[in-house]
């Protein structure tokens, strides 16, 4: 038989150690093709470029392994690679990260990671986002790798069901010391945000984003509960953005002309 085909990507850019840790993963259990941004793309969201022309350039610097870099988004490297790199074959999975950092509760939203994986979600590719709690350039992605290794191959050989998004976040802890994986909820956590101001040489005011991570959510079923306590998260998560349970209570807002 012939082995599953895994798209990888992410959004830290082709050169980012994460990315060097899921091909390993990744090789080990199936035909794998890589197309990543060219320079990091943290916090881009599900931008995809529509101002500029796309270019990509085949790359020789995971050996053997079939690998491009893309001047655009996360979300465009999918593209790319369903439209252009595939040429016509369909991946049977595809893995994004590692990220470099939490993608817990809001970070999602914002997670350049997680979104290049929902872009093959939409086709109904059976996806999967990974990040690691630490956001260091140097971050040790070895004691997660067994992990990773783990649910990749559990979800190539049993599927995703209903979902075809998940969201995994992995405590920053020694192999030994991670409890285990849970299925977890989305946190209802956010961050609150400040700019701090400075002045450029030239006495222009300029600003820069900062703030705090708060998180009121105390349920235990949720993704920030699992990682303090030690466990891997995973979040079947979807594009879907409606909100089921106000739609009966804007009734009042419909009408007919």
């Amino acid at each position: 038989m012939s082995k599953p085909l895994i798209l990888v990507t992410n959004d830290d850019g082709i050169t980012a150690p994460g990315i060097r840790a899921l091909i390993a993963c990744a090789s080990e259990l199936g035909e794998v093709l890589v197309i990543a941004p060219d320079s990091p793309q943290s916090a881009k969201g599900h931008a995809i470029t529509v101002a500029d022309p796309l270019r990509i350039e085949k790359v020789d610097i995971f050996g053997e392994i079939e690998a491009y870099k893309c001047s655009g988004t996360p979300v465009d490297c999918v593209k790319m690679a369903k439209t252009v790199v595939l040429n016509g074959r369909t991946a049977d999975l595809c893995v994004s990260g590692i990220n470099h950092g939490s993608n817990a509760a809001i970070n999602i939203l914002y997670s350049g990671t997680v979104s290049a994986a929902m872009e093959a979600s939409l086709d109904g590719i059976d996806s999967i986002g990974f990040s690691l709690l630490d956001f260091a350039q140097d971050a040790n992605f070895e004691n997660a790798m067994p992990f990773l290794k783990q649910i990749i191959q559990e979800v190539l050989e049993k599927g995703l069901g209903t979902t075809k998004l998940l969201n995994v976040n992995i405590p920053n802890l020694p192999r030994e010391e991670i409890k285990g994986i849970k299925i977890c909820r989305q946190a209802n956590a956010r961050w609150v945000e400040e700019f701090a101001e400075s002045t450029d040489p030239w006495g222009r005011k300029y600003y820069w984003l900062t703030g705090t991570f708060e998180n009121p959510d105390k349920g235990e079923d949720c993704d920030v509960f699992a990682l303090e306590a030690g466990y891997i998260s995973i979040v079947p998560s979807h594009h879907d953005l409606t909100d089921y349970k106000a739609m009966d209570g804007l009734k009042f807002l419909e009408q007919t002309v």
